[in-house]
């Protein structure tokens, strides 16, 4: 069953902003590590971005200073704020958490930026 949802994609300038959210439902075991990865049309999936369970974050050099991760544990939610954004971010993003023993991944959503 689903267990990790993305949304907060669409169409968006260059320039623009957009927001994803990473909501779990159902049973979640603890996780160590959320983070964001994406994939473009005819690439390899990349990290993006993630968060360790003491607060620690990562990004890769193409994101670094325009996107931000952060969570809200009290929702079960990570987010990925995406500033400044270029073609190149166009993308599907998903979530992936991982812990001890376990490793969920969302479906992905849709992120297009064109003028």
């Amino acid at each position: 069953q689903e267990q990790l949802k993305e949304s907060g994609g669409g169409l968006v300038q260059p320039g623009g902003s957009l927001r994803l959210s990473c909501t779990a439902s159902g049973s979640i075991s603890r996780v160590n590590i959320q983070a964001w990865y994406r994939q473009g049309p005819g690439k390899q999936r990349e990290l993006v971005a993630s968060i360790y369970d003491g607060g620690t974050t990562n990004y890769a050099d193409s994101v670094l200073g325009r996107f931000t991760i952060s969570r809200d544990s009290d929702k079960n939610t990570v987010y990925l704020q995406m500033t400044d954004l270029k073609p190149e971010d166009t993308a599907v993003y998903y979530c992936h958490w991982m812990g001890k023993a376990v490793d969920y991944w969302g479906l992905g959503t849709q992120v297009t930026v064109s003028s």
